[in-house]
């Protein structure tokens, strides 16, 4: 009987350890799908110049750029530039999500809101925001202010469109059934049109993340001594062509990284919806 259990043991751990093998060759080949275009990329990005496709002097190796994004890291000059940037985008997404979140709910939920602010939303979210930054410069000065609200504005149209969106394209059928079952106005709103219309208001919120940093960087090449913006112009400027290219390779990052990040904060709060669609 011990040596039945043993062989029992023994082959339900083979079969578990098969299985993590299998996994990881899944990993590995889904991790090298999605990676294979980016190192042709690169590879293309190293030779190209080396052979003399492209003007090295305008278009350098990767490697000579990794070499001047490491000297850039090690001198403090590319830690000071981007926590510069980064303090101007977060503080201005930050405030455009606290203030165009409820506004949008407010306006896609309440009939008399919309009616009165949709025909200033829809004359403001057409004035492209870098076209209105030498106003936010006259009034608020080069300092940090005037970028922080540039940020802000950029960032406000897409999570208030998304959000009046999510909450007026809410299933008919959710709301009339949690009616059906005696919910007020507010909790009907509390547990079935915020939790509904989440999905859409992380798009917005994606798309204001990546206005975040491009409005951003823009602003920083008009007026500022700080930030990647003005890392990228100085050094183009400069004629710094290898320290030009690592600010923009740094920018792409920081981008994919936030990406990244609200991605995975959106499956944590809609974990229905990603089990449901599996």
């Amino acid at each position: 009987m011990a040596s039945v259990n043993a062989g029992k043991a023994l082959i339900l751990g083979r079969k578990e350890s098969f299985d993590a093998i299998g996994w990881i060759v899944t990993k590995l080949r889904k991790a090298f799908k999605n990676s294979i275009v980016i190192i042709a990329l690169l590879l293309l990005w190293e030779f190209a110049p080396r052979l003399g496709l492209v003007d090295a002097t305008f278009f350098p190796p990767i490697s000579e750029i990794a070499t001047a994004w490491w000297q850039l890291l090690l001198s403090g000059d590319l830690g000071e530039h981007t926590t510069a940037s980064l303090s101007r985008s977060l503080g201005g997404f930050l405030l455009a999500i606290l203030l165009s979140i409820p506004l949008g709910l407010a306006i896609g939920w309440w009939k008399p809101v919309s009616e009165y602010l949709n025909p200033l939303l829809e004359l403001l979210r057409n004035t492209a925001a870098l076209a209105i930054l030498p106003v936010f410069i006259l009034l608020l000065g080069l300092g940090e202010t005037s970028k922080v609200a540039i940020v802000l504005y950029a960032c406000a149209f897409p999570l208030l469109l998304n959000t009046i969106s999510g909450v007026k394209n809410v299933d008919p059928l959710l709301i009339k059934s949690a009616r059906s079952m005696g919910l007020s106005s507010i909790q009907l709103f509390r547990k079935v049109i915020i939790p509904a219309a989440i999905p859409t208001i992380f798009v917005g919120i994606r798309q204001a993340g990546a206005s975040s940093i491009l409005v951003l960087v823009a602003a920083e090449m008009v007026g500022a001594k700080s930030g990647l913006g003005y890392l990228i112009q100085y050094t183009q400027f400069s004629f710094q062509i290898t320290n030009m290219y690592a600010g923009i390779i740094s920018i792409s990052v920081i981008g994919v990284i936030i990406n990244f990040l609200l991605v995975t904060l959106e499956k944590r709060l809609t974990g229905w919806k990603q089990t449901y669609s599996e």
